[in-house]
């Protein structure tokens, strides 16, 4: 089975892209293996500086493959969600996202731990974890009141509502808006220009800027813990297989 994650190098630069788009992008097992795998070979290989992320298809990510989740109880010790983002929140090189179509769920809160986003006019970003009765993951109950406010935190998190490319530009989330077709090589570009950046004064910023991550990762290993709790919850359960049913009667 291909992992529909596919890598390009350009110079200093590791693409990863997203290549599911009949999914839209939806993040399976296999997929985070491959993005874990992606991140180790990143920061091991001292000729990659810079990881940009994007989607393919239109769309960066639906977030985390519902169906997967469903059996995630069966073994949740060898699901490797936890481990890309743990990976993702210690990576020692910048991160920059491109993002269009929708961010979902994971798909927004990943992106708390990238150092530039860039963002296409009709991206949306959405975190309904609670819609689901799921607890938000990632790390971002942290990051999230300290990088939006904890008013707009509350709106993203709690209420679970959407919002668009703009409002993520006017929150602080995401550095630009620009067009579809622009927005990877926005990307690549602003990837190509910290590429050229002396490595130990980027380095030695971005760690100052960050902080250390035993605080973060403390809150990424809590959030886990009550996330599958939630799971466990007959409530989760009913409201995940309900969301699944009526995605499978859109379909049809």
């Amino acid at each position: 089975m291909q992992p529909c994650v596919r890598l390009d190098r350009i110079e200093g630069v590791l693409s990863v892209v997203l290549d599911r788009p009949s999914k839209k992008n939806a993040l399976n097992k296999e997929m985070y293996q491959a993005l874990i795998d992606a991140l180790v070979a990143g920061e091991q290989d001292p000729s990659i500086r810079v990881v940009v992320l994007s989607g393919a298809g239109g769309n960066f990510t639906a977030g985390n493959d519902l169906g997967d989740f469903l059996n995630f109880l069966e073994s949740p010790e060898t699901f490797p969600a936890l481990t890309f983002v743990r990976a993702l929140a210690r990576f020692p090189k910048p991160v920059v996202a491109a993002v269009t179509g929708c961010a979902i769920g994971v798909g927004t809160s990943m992106l708390f731990h990238c150092d530039l986003i860039f963002a296409s006019s009709e991206a949306i970003f959405s975190m309904p974890f609670i819609n689901l009765g799921l607890v938000p993951e990632a790390g971002v109950t942290l990051l999230a009141p300290m990088r939006l406010g904890m008013a707009r935190a509350a709106q993203a998190l709690l209420l679970g509502e959407a919002f668009s490319a703009q409002q993520a530009l006017e929150m602080g989330l995401i550095n630009a808006v620009t067009t579809l077709d622009g927005v990877k090589a926005m990307a690549i570009e602003a990837g190509l220009r910290l590429a050229e950046k002396d490595p130990f004064a980027l380095d030695a910023a971005r760690r100052l800027m960050r902080g250390e991550p035993e605080k973060l990762l403390a809150q990424i290993d809590k959030e886990a813990e009550l996330f599958v709790l939630a799971l466990k919850t007959p409530s989760t359960r009913a409201r995940l297989e309900a969301f699944l049913r009526g995605k499978e009667l859109a379909r049809r």
